[in-house]
């Protein structure tokens, strides 16, 4: 192939020496030119001098710390010109809002799934509409309420800034993360049809007993009855009957997504119409201090 019609490389830069990270940038993307700095004023003067296509914070400074970088990247470079993936060595749930209002690609911090951080580095490889997919309607340190594009990277963007905003133990939190993962496909696959022009509304609660997922899709809902390609429908003799529904429907493998919801979760409704549906944990009483 001529040398002028050759994509270019994409330039990488990682900040803070992590070599576990720059192993795994360099297993999952091909075609990348990676640099890596000692820290973020380091980081702002390699993004000023040369533009970046993505840029991963060191895990060694905090989520504030890093939040800051991330708006000073955002100010040197063109709008939507280059991703930043905050990685930090601890945070709070208001650095993750500030992180997603700021566009932010992703968020991790906590102990993470390797196979969400691979996914998320082809997102960001990929993806060229992605800064306005993501939009914080409301937040407040109890309720944040996003809307977001019914398209797949946006999906997993999404379910690990909740995962990093949940304040759950590491066991509880994969649960309720996993929970919320597969009604939020349902709802884009679904009810959005995987058409980034077509919103859902995704918001966690956080009370003193309880947290609460919820996601409303722009579809116009299903009776659970009706459900015949979920395997929520199968009858106790024939557990994988709505796998013959799918294929039959040309729909893709899966159908376990709100069964599996439902095991894994106290409480999941859904309001009358199908299309809006809350997932609750609820919590033990924080034992008494007095006797």
């Amino acid at each position: 192939m001529p040398e002028e019609l050759q994509e270019r490389p994409k330039r990488v830069v990682i900040c803070g020496g992590d070599e576990q990270i720059v192993h795994r940038v360099e297993e999952v993307l091909s075609n990348v030119q990676i640099e890596q700095v000692p820290d973020n004023q380091s980081l702002l003067s390699a993004v000023e001098s040369r533009s970046a296509d993505l840029v991963l914070t060191s895990r060694q400074s905090s989520g504030k710390e890093n939040v800051d970088a991330l708006r000073q990247i955002q100010r040197l470079s063109a709008p939507g010109s280059t991703k930043v993936i905050v990685m930090a060595l601890e945070s709070t749930r208001e650095d993750v809002i500030a992180a997603m209002r700021a566009h932010a690609f992703c968020y991790f911090s906590k102990p993470y799934f390797e196979a969400m951080f691979d996914e998320i580095l082809r997102h960001a490889a990929s993806t060229s509409e992605w800064e306005d997919s993501i939009e914080v309607s409301s937040a407040t340190s109890a309720w944040l309420r996003v809307i977001a594009r019914c398209e797949l990277a946006t999906a997993d963007r999404l379910i690990q800034f909740m995962n990093e905003v949940s304040d759950l133990e590491d066991r509880e939190r994969e649960s309720m993360g996993f929970a919320f993962k597969e009604i939020l496909m349902n709802a884009m696959e679904y009810g959005g049809k995987f058409n980034r022009e077509r919103l859902v509304e995704a918001s966690y609660v956080r009370g003193k007993r309880m947290i609460l997922y919820r996601v409303r899709d722009p579809g116009d809902g299903f009776s659970l009855e009706e459900l015949t390609h979920a395997a929520i429908s199968n009858p106790p003799e024939d557990p994988v009957r709505h796998l013959e529904v799918r294929d039959s429907l040309g729909i893709r493998p899966g159908g376990f997504g709100v069964l599996l919801a439902r095991k894994l979760i106290d409480d999941l409704i859904y309001n009358e119409q199908g299309n809006d549906v809350l997932l609750i944990k609820y919590l033990e009483p924080e034992p008494s201090l007095t006797p």
